[in-house]
């Protein structure tokens, strides 16, 4: 394997700390504003030039499509902040290769329930970090900050255990809709905060109302196509 570059190594181990703390990759943008870089384009550069030196995969069509492959054993003299920690995909299994589609999700119901799938969506679950278990249609345009846009289909892993600040999906007891917003939790009192200015956070009392935790966002998959700009090919 290529050497990496001092600035290749700073993005990857970016990569490696948002992965662990908040579960899922980070878009080119949250990479941008962790390193301090204003480029995009080069954010790009870096992580297309870890692709090629197999650091790293670039899953095409899905935001967030960043998967860890392998990692170096040492850094460079000067470079810090890198840990020895083995990040690989796993091989594909018959299993593995489709994921139920989710409905509305049902109060009193287990999440998977045969009533609650629409239908099963062919994509490998081992793409996902950690691994997905379902996938749910987004609704609105809540979250199109975090590059979660309305009609994308979300993967979940599924598990009550969730830190402040990552992106789940909850759902008030007795309410049929689930909602996919930004964790935050201070005593008994809960925020589910949007990504987008024109929308208001949630707030919830625990101790008056009972909120479900259904799972982890660990990846999406766009299934429309953004406009081009022009000049673009």
């Amino acid at each position: 394997m290529s050497d990496l570059t001092r600035k290749q190594l700073e993005v990857l181990a970016f990569i490696r700390r948002f992965m662990e703390r908040d579960g899922l990759p980070p878009t080119r943008g949250e990479i941008a504003a962790g390193l301090g870089l204003r480029n995009r384009q080069g954010i790009d550069q870096h992580l297309r030039a870890l692709q090629s030196k197999g650091a790293l995969e670039l899953v095409p069509g899905i935001s967030r499509g960043i998967r860890l492959r392998e990692e170096f054993s040492s850094a460079p003299a000067g470079t810090t902040g890198l840990r020895s920690k083995r990040a690989t995909l796993d091989s594909p299994t018959p299993d593995s290769m489709s994921l139920p589609l989710l409905g509305r999700i049902a109060a009193g119901a287990p999440i998977l329930a045969a009533s609650h799938i629409e239908e099963h969506v062919t994509v490998d679950a081992s793409l996902f970090r950690p691994r997905a278990d379902f996938l749910l249609r987004v609704r609105g345009d809540s979250m199109k900050d975090a590059d979660i846009l309305d009609r994308d289909l979300l993967a979940v892993h599924q598990t009550s255990q969730v830190r402040s600040g990552q992106i789940v999906v909850a759902r008030l007891v007795d309410d049929d809709e689930a909602t996919v917003k930004y964790y935050r939790r201070q005593g008994h009192t809960v925020w589910l905060e949007p990504a987008n200015a024109a929308y208001r956070p949630i707030e919830i009392d625990l101790r008056e109302q009972e909120l479900s935790i259904e799972g982890l966002a660990v990846g999406v998959i766009r299934t429309t196509l953004l406009p081009l700009k022009r000049g673009q090919i």
